[in-house]
């Protein structure tokens, strides 16, 4: 399953937006257009199915940071979404709107939730029960697990939704950024011993297929392993290729950026399932490699396939967050997976490809040569003199 379709009502940026979405999404456009909080709308839902919808609001600063500054009329802040089966058959949408009350508590205006394939309306709030106790309006049918329970395929989707941003520095030392423990942290606090907590043998697995292909990018890599030393603190070790007689091994600490962002990034399409939300991949890495990314994805669901032994395995839904020349350049990109972010004084819209796109990609050309050169600053906008 993958999400097909987005809406955005009052959203941060997005006064009113709504777009479609293919298997692979790169999101252009300028600085502070959008791009992290159209991923940040995805993280909500995971964030409701999993913590509930007060938890997901907290953790955001509370209703009036979400709510877009464009907005008039109706203040209330929704997001929905399709998702189709593997086929790309439609099969549920998914409706939250929400706003808050006089304590500043949020409560939903509505929830709606529809098998697509029936055309069946399996939750409408809010309904009598709900005007007969109001307090349950803070609380959405998608976090509870008796009221879920028809859809509960929505709610195991979305709780399935990860977001990947791997800084190097928190992945070396997490104790100097967090001094409790850390779980499935976007970051790399508890990357090392997620790994380490991995099925011995599945964790080797990976661990050869991603080296593979690692040792293309860094010279003299031989292969990788999970140690844990004698404090219970697990490492990442790099065997590589010596004028000893063996192996000289190097761990996280000793890595560069570049091979540590690079792991991250393998590792996030090993580790789940669900849509997977990557944030400019291309930090810290070399320009040749950046050019190699898009492809690089494609070979690891091909990986990922192969090891499952599954021919119709279902690869996973991949958004990514990108202004990089380099990655776009790759021609095997196609209008229908890039989605633009215009900003404007009424908000940000998302911009599908139009024909003319489409028609010069058809051409030869490619999304950098098309559609990014469409989010640079216009002439004259830049003036950074002091």
């Amino acid at each position: 399953m993958y999400i097909g379709r987005i809406g955005l009502k009052n959203w941060k940026n997005f006064k009113d937006a709504r777009a479609n979405l293919a298997r692979r999404v790169f999101l252009v456009g300028p600085n502070a257009s959008g791009k992290s909080n159209l991923l940040d709308a995805l993280r909500f839902l995971r964030d409701v199915a999993r913590d509930g919808l007060r938890s997901a609001v907290d953790i955001r600063g509370g209703i009036s940071p979400l709510r877009c500054l464009a907005a008039k009329g109706s203040s209330s802040i929704a997001v929905e979404v399709v998702l189709c089966d593997d086929d790309g058959v439609n099969a549920w949408s998914y409706h939250i709107e929400l706003n808050q009350d006089a304590s500043r508590i949020p409560r939903l205006r509505r929830e709606l939730v529809k098998d697509l394939r029936t055309g069946e309306t399996i939750i409408d709030r809010p309904n009598d029960a709900d005007q007969d106790d109001a307090v349950l309006l803070t609380q959405t049918a998608l976090e509870q697990i008796i009221a879920n329970r028809r859809f509960r395929e929505v709610a195991e989707f979305f709780n399935s939704i990860s977001y990947h941003h791997l800084v190097p520095q928190v992945v070396r030392d997490p104790k100097s950024f967090s001094a409790a423990p850390i779980q499935n942290d976007p970051f790399g606090r508890d990357l090392l011993l997620r790994i380490w907590n991995t099925d011995r043998r599945t964790r080797q697995a990976w661990l050869k297929r991603i080296g593979s292909i690692l040792s293309q990018a860094v010279p003299q890599l031989k292969g990788l392993e999970v140690d844990m030393d004698d404090q219970g603190v697990p490492h990442l070790v790099g065997r590589y290729e010596h004028w000893r007689p063996h192996d000289a091994k190097q761990n996280e600490s000793q890595f560069s950026d570049g091979t540590l962002r690079l792991f991250g990034l393998m590792w996030s399409m090993f580790e789940g399932t669900g849509p997977l939300l990557l944030e400019e991949p291309e930090l810290s890495l070399h320009p040749e490699i950046v050019r190699e990314l898009p492809q690089m994805f494609v070979q690891l669901q091909n990986e990922i396939r192969k090891m499952k032994k599954r021919q119709k395995h279902s690869a996973r839904q991949v958004f990514i967050s990108t202004h990089s020349d380099e990655m776009l350049r790759d021609k095997g990109i196609s209008a229908e997976e890039t989605l633009r972010i215009v900003p404007g004084k009424e908000g940000s819209v998302l911009q599908e490809a139009d024909e003319k796109d489409r028609s010069l990609m058809k051409a030869g050309l490619t999304v950098a040569e098309v559609i990014l050169p469409k989010t640079a600053p216009f002439p004259g906008q830049l003036q950074l003199s002091f």
